[in-house]
């Protein structure tokens, strides 16, 4: 089910708009290259050095995705009141000294307490707040627009991990996360704050009281459905993910070229993107996330099956495809079915439990390889449970007409 929205003329200029857009742009690929997609690369550097185990290394990042999830609930009620500026900006700030403390960490406490707080920046600058702000903004025009912006974000790893490896291979992990908390703070610090400077537009009004009851619909049959669905399908995307790596390097592969395995993924990610406005004239919203966690289950099986490095790169890169899909599908989840009126509240509390199991979904994935015996047949037990994921999508459509109007103030 789509709803249908209604735009007023004038609201926002498309100068604004076009500035916002490029603005998110280029932070979001600086954010999730720098706080999120770094760490897969320099784990296995960081477990070297430190003598810390993987398992632990990987539980303080997993510490910072609950930090996100719990403060995304508050930044969305937030955004949607007074807008993103002041939100990101504050982020973007906080990101560079969690950053600094992570890298000169001497002992595991510190270490947790700075990838803590870099999870709080997280939950203030990654995708769910500029996904709010975009759909606000944008009106009736806001899946094109998160299109291009999750189009610029899949570049994230692929420039972020090759970089990240280059230089790890020059200094050392410390230096390396200093190296790239400098970047962060020239890049996003100064954007977010010019770049999304502007008034706020009023929210959208819902025709339907269904809509409007924000309440009610978080305790909704379907969007419980639709919570469980995106977090099991996120618990085995990112699980994938993060254990992508030191798969390959089970299997033979150099670090250098399991690095570049993980970029290429994040151009499978662009194709996706690229795709999904022509797919959602020809499928349902239920149909796209059925789909596209089906489609995970096959890849992540084969990932765990293959042993070839030609076909292990294609399939990073089809399973990249489906990740790229699967961010629009959730960035879009709650307008396709109850409209814009509540978003950044709505799909905070959809990002929230999300979040938490992307959390536990690098650890859970080290605890897997323990229990199987091998990172292969962990990503078999990671594609039984992106199958669930497909049965739970069935059910996340409520059940009413198809088609409401909103009128955008």
């Amino acid at each position: 089910m789509s709803a249908t929205i209604v735009a007023r003329p004038g609201s926002v200029g498309p100068g604004l708009r076009r500035r916002v857009l490029i603005t998110l742009c280029l932070t979001e690929i600086t954010s999730w290259g720098i706080l999120y997609y770094a760490f897969p690369v320099l784990s296995v550097s960081i477990s070297g050095d430190t003598g810390w185990s993987l398992p632990m290394i990987t539980a303080a990042f997993s510490l910072s995705q609950l930090a996100a999830a719990l403060t995304g609930i508050p930044v969305g009620r937030v955004i949607d009141r007074v807008g993103p500026r002041v939100v990101m900006s504050a982020g973007s700030v906080l990101a560079v000294p969690a950053l600094v403390t992570v890298a000169l960490a001497p002992n595991p406490v510190l270490f947790f307490a700075g990838w803590t707080a870099a999870g709080v920046a997280m939950g203030a600058v990654l995708y769910p707040p500029a996904f709010a702000a975009l759909t606000r903004w944008f009106g009736a025009d806001h899946v094109k627009a998160l299109m291009i912006l999750t189009l610029s974000g899949g570049f994230a790893s692929t420039v972020f991990a090759p970089l990240t490896a280059a230089l790890v291979q020059h200094t050392d992990w410390r230096a390396t996360y200093l190296t790239l908390a400098v970047v962060l703070a020239v890049v996003t610090i100064p954007a977010h704050l010019l770049g999304l400077a502007g008034p706020w537009p009023d929210p959208p009004i819902a025709a339907s009281p269904a809509d409007d009851d924000h309440a009610a619909v978080s305790r909704s049959p379907a969007f419980a459905m639709l919570v469980l669905a995106s977090s099991l399908g996120a618990f085995a995307v990112f699980a994938g993910v993060f254990n992508l790596v030191p798969l390959l390097i089970e299997r033979g592969f150099s670090p250098s070229l399991a690095a570049l395995t993980l970029g290429l993924g994040g151009a499978g990610q662009v194709l996706g993107r690229i795709g999904y406005l022509p797919l959602i004239t020809r499928t349902s919203a239920r149909g796209r996330m059925v789909g596209v966690f089906a489609v995970t289950a096959v890849a992540t099986a084969l990932t765990g099956w293959v042993t070839t490095a030609f076909a292990l790169i294609a399939i990073s890169i089809g399973a990249g495809v489906a990740r790229g899909i699967t961010t629009l599908v959730k960035a879009t989840a709650v307008t396709d079915r109850w409209g814009a009126t509540h978003y950044g509240r709505l799909n905070g509390l959809l990002s929230a439990p999300v979040v938490i199991v992307m959390a536990l979904a690098p650890w859970a994935g080290t605890v897997l390889m323990t229990w199987t015996g091998s990172y292969a047949r962990a990503y078999f037990v990671l594609a039984v449970i992106a199958a669930a994921a497909a049965l739970a999508a069935t059910a996340t459509v409520p059940r009413r007409p198809e088609t409401h109007r909103y009128d955008w103030g």
